[in-house]
């Protein structure tokens, strides 16, 4: 038979005629396998070059580079020949904008004048417990009565570094503070070994051995304030003492005797009167005065003695720091009495947020600030430093 029929099935088949199928390699094909290649190659790239991007960078235009950080105005030379920087002082910025708009800033020091090794200091509020005893020489201003506050070159406030911190939670806050230390022995020794440190201290400008308490009472963690004899409205009969300044002075007698009441004590965040009636309803008499002590970074604390006090208005006028006291805690002497005044002073600060009282250093008053303090926080008050509840401008 002339057919295949016997030829092995599937072997030896011509192929039919047809028409013919597409190509392995397709225009679809090539351009996905390319596609391919481009991103393995780009992954590749980017993987080598350790930031992802060109290691070429373009300059900033010269009105938006910062070539070199200025050296920093507020340095000082110490007595001791070294000098003290804050910790912005003396870097060297360089900018460079990359391809891809991130500016990357190096850091280098920079040059300075002066031998000897420069110490950076940070600006802190508040002191270091461990150095607490101690003043910042920074904020002294060396003058022919001694050294007097002054605000630091760094900007730094002595009401600042020397306040005693708090929780900065803003729940009832109460001050408390103890005037007349420095002018018993036994007295003030009792009251900065008895009462708690949240308690604020006041010493009197013409105590005794004030240094030596001061550093007492700041190693037991007591804010301080400097207690500044004013004329009152019985004046002379009733005398205030040393460094009592008047209406009749002159202002550079009035600043003479304010500076040499503030050289006898350091490390204080601000300034009490001492009576002062006349004095504080004299507008032409303290406006000078507040104005001195808010410049040299201090705060001044009203007792609250008298209703005329215009210390509140010239406050807000010269934008110093200021408070006010809202209870005298202890004008009827007796332990009983004294608590009262405290239970008065918590309805306040509930009512309030905050308040302030102040008394003197009498054992009564001694006895029942230490106990009240001792119940206070169980009731969720917070006994804090005075510094923390006055009224602040903001700095400009």
């Amino acid at each position: 038979m002339g057919t295949d029929i016997h030829a092995p099935l599937g072997q030896n088949r011509k192929a039919r005629p047809g028409p013919a199928g597409p190509s392995r390699f397709s225009r679809g094909t090539i351009a996905f396998t390319l596609a391919a290649i481009g991103l393995l190659g780009f992954s590749g790239w980017t993987a080598l070059t350790p930031s992802g991007l060109r290691t070429a960078s373009l300059p900033i235009p010269a009105e938006q580079t910062v070539a070199e950080a200025k050296a920093d105005q507020k340095t000082a030379e110490a007595g001791d020949g070294v000098r003290r920087a804050n910790g912005l002082s003396g870097a060297r910025v360089e900018e460079t904008l990359t391809e891809n708009g991130n500016v990357v800033r190096k850091y280098s020091p920079g040059a300075r004048d002066g031998a000897g090794p420069l110490i950076i200091e940070a600006n802190r509020i508040g002191q270091d417990a461990r150095s607490a005893a101690f003043p910042n020489e920074d904020l002294l201003e060396e003058t022919s009565d001694g050294k007097i506050p002054v605000i630091g070159l760094d900007g730094t406030r002595p009401m600042d570094q020397y306040a005693r911190p708090w929780s900065g939670t803003r729940g009832t806050r109460v001050a408390i503070v103890l005037g007349g230390l420095g002018l018993s022995q036994t007295g003030t020794q009792r009251a900065i070994r008895e009462l708690p440190g949240e308690v604020t201290l006041a010493f009197a400008a013409s105590g005794n051995s004030l240094p030596r308490w001061m550093q007492e009472a700041r190693r037991g963690g007591h804010e301080i304030l400097l207690q500044m004899p004013l004329e009152p409205f019985d004046f002379p009969q009733n005398d205030p003492g040393a460094f009592t300044l008047r209406t009749d002075m002159s202002e550079a007698q009035n600043l003479a005797e304010l500076h040499s009441a503030m050289a006898r004590l350091t490390n204080y965040t601000g300034i009490v009167n001492f009576m002062g009636g006349r004095f504080l309803s004299n507008a032409d008499a303290l406006e000078p005065v507040m104005r001195d002590i808010a410049s040299r970074g201090l705060l001044f604390l009203d007792d609250g003695s008298t209703a005329q006090s215009l210390s509140g208005t010239l406050a807000g006028a010269i934008e110093a720091p200021h408070a006010f006291a809202d209870l005298q805690l202890d004008a009827d002497l007796s332990e009983a009495a004294v608590l009262k005044k405290l239970d008065e002073l918590e309805r306040i600060a509930r009512r309030n947020g905050t308040a302030i009282g102040i008394a003197s250093a009498f054992d009564e008053s001694v006895d029942a600030i230490r106990k009240w303090c001792e119940e206070a926080e169980t009731r969720g008050i917070e006994i804090v430093g005075v510094a923390s509840l006055a009224a602040v401008p903001a700095r400009k």
